[in-house]
């Protein structure tokens, strides 16, 4: 049985779409990135992507990276941690990371 999140919980797991010059380049096999919550799971997110964008999903990878520690001005600081979902589209979908939901 599939528990639908709500509807606040699907924005809230899409945080931001990831633009960099390694993101660019999985675009071209049907990729995208987000960055999500720590506490997301990958049928969350990827029903949130299916309902929100209006496409069909294939695959969800997801991966953890620990914040690094910093030295900033003489002070030791921790930046957080990040959790990033890849998602693969279906072939012939596609999500403009452009434009707003």
């Amino acid at each position: 049985m599939k528990v639908q999140p709500s509807k606040e919980r699907m924005y809230e797991l899409l945080r931001a779409p990831l633009i960099t010059e390694k993101t660019t380049l999985i675009s071209e096999h049907n990729q995208v990135a987000f960055r999500v919550p720590l506490d997301a799971n990958k049928k969350e997110i990827k029903l949130a992507i299916e309902k929100l964008f209006n496409v069909k999903v294939t695959a969800v990878n997801t991966l953890r990276s620990k914040g690094k520690t910093k030295i900033f001005r003489g002070h030791k600081g921790q930046r957080g941690d990040v959790k990033k979902a890849i998602i693969t589209l279906a072939e012939g979908q596609t999500i403009d990371v452009t434009t707003g939901v």
